[in-house]
């Protein structure tokens, strides 16, 4: 399993920075993202996440996004895409 540590601004304005780190492990059979240090996040670094774990899923390759920040599962269930986004249920808390 590949493991990547998510970067700590997921704001629009490094957008291409997510891009680029995680494009490497498009094909990767499993990944685990490590969320732990993410403290900001904008609506565009979710779709960014989103896309790509949906783009990986349908190349059959599972992606999980482990020990998510507090601002990160927020932002995640806020826009309802803790599941799409394979957060860990654990890092997801309660649904408010």
């Amino acid at each position: 399993m590949t493991h990547l540590s998510l970067q700590t601004d997921l704001g629009i304005e490094h957008v291409a920075e997510l891009q680029a780190a995680l494009q490497p492990h498009l094909d990767a059979p499993a990944l685990r993202l490590d969320g732990g240090s993410v403290e900001r996040v904008h609506a565009a670094g979710l779709q960014l996440l989103h896309a790509f774990v949906r783009d990986r899923a349908a190349r059959g390759h599972q992606t999980t996004i482990t020990g998510a920040s507090p601002t990160l599962a927020g932002a995640a269930r806020q826009l309802a895409l803790d599941r799409s986004l394979g957060l860990d249920p654990a890092d997801a808390g309660p649904a408010r």
